[in-house]
């Protein structure tokens, strides 16, 4: 998990803060009311809302995300229907990764005292490395690092980074086994 000093604090309610998640929530309508069989108003949507992204993605419909500039993605990407990136802080997701179905990942956490919850928050870089796969249902929450290789099973919530070619499962995700040649 990253340290207090990767957490990048945001305060909710102002101009500037609106202004990033209108543009946003207007991208991400064009794109899940986008005719599927349009590939190219797909593409340059998601590369207007993305900070980067490479060759060879496929992003079903019903996509969600904060601002979306903070996203990053590599080549032979595949986010299943119904994928939410809660980006105030950046994702950052290597080559040839699948997410299923239903997946949050969640880089957004709030205050704790309930008097200042509302009006504040912070987001923690989330990092998932190349050839992941994540299952359907899954939750990844701020801070952690998925490593090379690894599968997330469906329905697990990840709450400690996951070392490098390793299955984890459960709630709380725990290593399963390691994926060996």
């Amino acid at each position: 998990m990253k340290e207090e000093k990767d957490k990048m604090y945001y305060e909710r309610g102002t101009m500037e803060q609106r202004e990033k998640s209108l543009r946003a929530q207007k991208l991400v309508k064009a794109y899940n009311d986008s005719d599927p069989e349009d590939e190219q108003e797909k593409e340059q949507l998601i590369r207007k809302l993305f900070g980067s992204i490479q060759e060879g993605f496929s992003i079903e419909h019903n996509f969600h995300c904060d601002l979306g500039y903070n996203i990053h993605v590599g080549r032979n990407f595949y986010a299943g229907y119904n994928c939410t990136i809660l980006d105030m802080a950046e994702v950052r997701i290597g080559d040839d990764c699948m997410i299923g179905p239903n997946v949050g990942i969640y880089t957004a956490g709030h205050n704790i005292d309930p008097r200042d919850r509302n009006k504040s928050g912070y987001g923690i870089p989330i990092t998932i490395g190349n050839n992941v796969w994540i299952g359907g249902h899954c939750v990844v929450l701020p801070g952690v690092s998925i490593g090379d290789n690894s599968i997330v099973a469906a329905g697990s919530i990840v709450i400690k980074d996951v070392p490098a070619n390793t299955i984890v499962a459960r709630n709380p995700a725990k290593v399963l086994k390691q994926i060996t040649e």
